[in-house]
């Protein structure tokens, strides 16, 4: 678990402010809703009227009066039907604010995720944001319409029991609410501990749902480290944890609900003993008034133990409703301002860094004093140690960062005048690992560009070379890549992102290590297809391998953060300096490892031809 992700998992204390807006959303949804709270309040107000009538069918009955007692009981038994109708109207309504939350809830928080920059997510693990998306919102959506509608429904109980016993005997009345101080007290003390047992269930959750991601991604990897033992003592830690929690959560549930209940029915026994007395000793107060009294203290017992119950539901998942609002709530640490202004043209000539500096960490710089202007049309390559700045460079200029110090400029305006989705429209990337998403080629191509046609799909394909082995597939553009592109090579599926990355026509092009993951001949084919798409653009080439970057028209050799070498691969190599120290050394390690090829497959030869030859005999 990161230092970003329990921080956000960890609150000093309760509070109703984090479920405002899952609230919000709720509210919206007033069609639902009014059935909701109206069903309730109309089954409340059946519940409260019934007593009194039970009270005056055995008054009537001790009279003797049948006409009365027939129809009394035909009013009780109609009654009924109001009720039913009741019940349906509030469960339908909680079914429909308990969906269209939790879909309003899972949309906004993925349009919220959206729009963060991609520094975001690199601190927080994939099963850390999905959990919101999934259980965190279908946890909250679907208790809330409950809680709305018992506030309703317990509201309505309370106020009119409370009433109808003060009215009948202000003295009961007393007796049958002296529990209630004490309700409070341990409802209080039991807050902290359901709360944080909540916070800790969800957070060990969030933890196994990142292990079942990292698990389901590196299957392989686990299987070729034989890594299987120690995945499942990490995982059965894991679930020990959240099976401890998950046990001390329902533990303190079966301690506070009894008693409350018990508390609860204190009150109805006091009123029971003094409410016996009084009829005994015949002080006003008939058998009929008794028995509906009686009803009305269990019937005031059972909201109470109502609201109890979801008070700790509440406690149970405001660690969930504290996620998604920490989520909803994050701003983006890169967006536009209101200064913010289109560009007089459609066309970027010059990108500047101008002694910019960046850290990721405060007093950790990566980057200093970094000046560097790229043009149009021009190639800029980045060599240098891992570590030392390359990657930040492009992701500054492509702002999926901000510098710390100084500014880069396009054309001469901060790129922070400029709108984010204006730049960002105009930036291709093909990174190191092609990620294709599950569909076909020609949707993965058309995935930066929607509204492109199949010819302009097939026109980009044939320009980065991608189009014969395309053509050579089972269902040529209509075949089906599978889950991250797994059906595909590793290099073929570095030419469909290529030519994805093309079908933008982007005027900022970053090449993150694109061909370090293929062999020789695939690398031969996806640099023919680079060479090409380069042309007219301001390019940025992040490579180690020779081949990739000697024809690049500036060369860069980055050393913690700063240029120590720059020119064209002639200049730099002639030099005899860190560049060609670089290169040398690349040389030797592909001519050494061309020689044992070539011995390993001349052994293979002698072993072949000694197998072969027959026995003499």
């Amino acid at each position: 678990m990161s230092e970003v992700e329990r921080h956000d998992d960890s609150r000093a204390r309760f509070s109703l402010r984090v479920w405002r807006p899952v609230v919000v959303r709720a509210l919206a949804h007033r069609g639902p809703l009014a059935a909701l709270l109206g069903g309730g309040i109309m089954v409340a107000a059946i519940e409260t009227a019934l007593p009194s009538m039970v009270g005056r069918i055995v008054d009537e009955a001790a009279r003797g009066g049948d006409a009365r007692l027939a129809g009394l009981l035909a009013i009780y038994a109609s009654v009924f039907v109001f009720f039913a109708g009741g019940v349906w109207l509030f469960i339908a309504g909680a079914g429909g604010v308990a969906t269209r939350t939790a879909d309003r809830l899972r949309r906004d928080c993925f349009a919220k995720l959206q729009s963060l920059e991609p520094a975001y997510f690199d601190v927080r693990p994939t099963g850390w944001l999905v959990s919101r998306l999934t259980a965190d919102c279908s946890k909250v959506s679907g208790m809330l319409p409950w809680v709305f509608l018992d506030f309703a429904w317990c509201t309505a109980i309370l106020t009119g029991v409370t009433v109808v016993m003060f009215w009948t005997d202000a003295r009961l009345a007393l007796w049958a609410l002296a529990a209630v101080p004490a309700m409070a007290v341990v409802s209080a003390v039991f807050q902290r501990y359901l709360i944080r047992a909540g916070r800790e269930a969800r957070r060990v959750s969030s933890a196994m749902t990142a292990s079942y991601g990292e698990m389901l991604l590196g299957a392989r990897t686990t299987k070729t480290l034989v890594r299987e033992e120690a995945n499942l003592a990490e995982f059965q830690r894991l679930s020990a944890e959240m099976n401890h929690w998950a046990m001390r959560s329902a533990l303190l549930s079966s301690v506070y609900m009894p008693l409350i209940a018990s508390l609860a029915a204190l009150g109805a026994a006091l009123v029971l003993w003094q409410g016996a007395g009084s009829v005994l000793a015949r002080e006003g107060i008939t058998l009929g008034t008794l028995i509906a009294f009686m009803q009305y203290a269990a019937l005031f017992a059972q909201p109470v133990q109502e609201l109890a119950q979801r008070f700790a539901d509440i406690l149970n998942a405001s660690s969930a409703a504290e996620r998604i609002a920490s989520l909803l709530a994050t701003e983006p640490t890169i967006a536009d301002t209101a200064a913010v202004r289109a560009p007089a043209q459609d066309t970027m000539h010059e990108l500047r860094f101008e002694h910019v500096g960046f850290a990721y960490r405060k007093g950790v710089p990566v980057l200093e004093d970094f000046s560097l202007v790229a043009q149009r049309g021009q190639t800029i390559a980045l060599v240098g140690a891992t570590g030392g700045g390359k990657s930040t460079i492009v992701s500054l200029a492509t702002r999926f960062y901000e510098p710390t110090s100084g500014r880069i400029a396009i054309d001469g305006v901060d790129y922070r005048e400029i709108p984010l989705a204006w730049l960002v429209e105009r930036i291709g990337i093909v990174p190191q690992v092609a990620h294709l998403f599950a569909g076909t080629v020609r949707e993965n191509i058309r995935y930066g560009r929607l509204e492109a046609t199949d010819a302009e799909v097939e026109a980009a394909a044939r320009r980065v070379k991608a189009h014969g082995f395309i053509a050579a597939l089972e269902h040529g553009y209509d075949t089906e890549v599978g889950e991250g592109g797994e059906r595909l090579s590793t290099g073929q599926r570095q030419l469909v992102a290529l030519a994805r990355a093309v079908l933008r026509d982007p005027q900022i092009l970053v090449m993150d290590e694109a061909t370090s993951s293929v062999d020789t001949a695939t690398e031969q084919l996806v640099q023919a297809g680079v060479e090409e798409v380069l042309k007219g653009r301001i390019s940025f080439v992040i490579a180690h391998r020779l081949s990739t970057i000697r024809r690049a028209d500036l060369i860069l050799v980055i050393e913690k953060g700063r240029i120590a070498e720059q020119g064209t691969h002639r200049e730099l190599f002639a030099r005899r300096g860190r560049y060609w120290e670089l290169c040398t050394s690349q040389l030797a390690a592909e001519r050494e490892r061309s020689l044992l090829q070539l011995k390993d497959a001349k052994e293979s030869a002698t072993v072949a031809s000694i197998v072969g030859e027959p026995d003499d005999e």
